[in-house]
């Protein structure tokens, strides 16, 4: 992936080992993340599921990630961005699906 798009969902994998799941919504004069409603994912026995990242913010604010704590980074499977989507919105796309929560 050479550049990353506005207004996508994305997987990325921080330095701390943690794998997240948001919608990147701009990048700043640095060329840092500014993200929309983080979810971080959590492997459980039924599968995969989305968390809160941030339980003590304003859930309605963006946020700024620091490129260099991102050790990977890529779009989100078709499944985990309908999953983020109704996670965070309450919509419900119309597709299969692999995540519970």
């Amino acid at each position: 992936m050479n550049q990353i798009e506005k207004d996508l969902i994305y997987t990325i994998k921080i330095a701390n080992g943690d794998e997240i799941v948001t919608k990147v919504v701009d990048i700043d004069a640095d060329g840092n993340y500014i993200i929309s409603k983080p979810l971080t994912v959590i492997p459980t026995q039924t599968g995969i599921q989305m968390m809160v990242s941030l339980f003590t913010a304003n859930p309605d604010k963006n946020y700024s990630l620091n490129k260099s704590q991102c050790s990977m980074i890529a779009l989100s499977r078709d499944e985990v961005r309908d999953s983020y989507i109704e996670s965070t919105t309450g919509i419900k796309p119309v597709s299969n699906k692999i995540l519970m929560g």
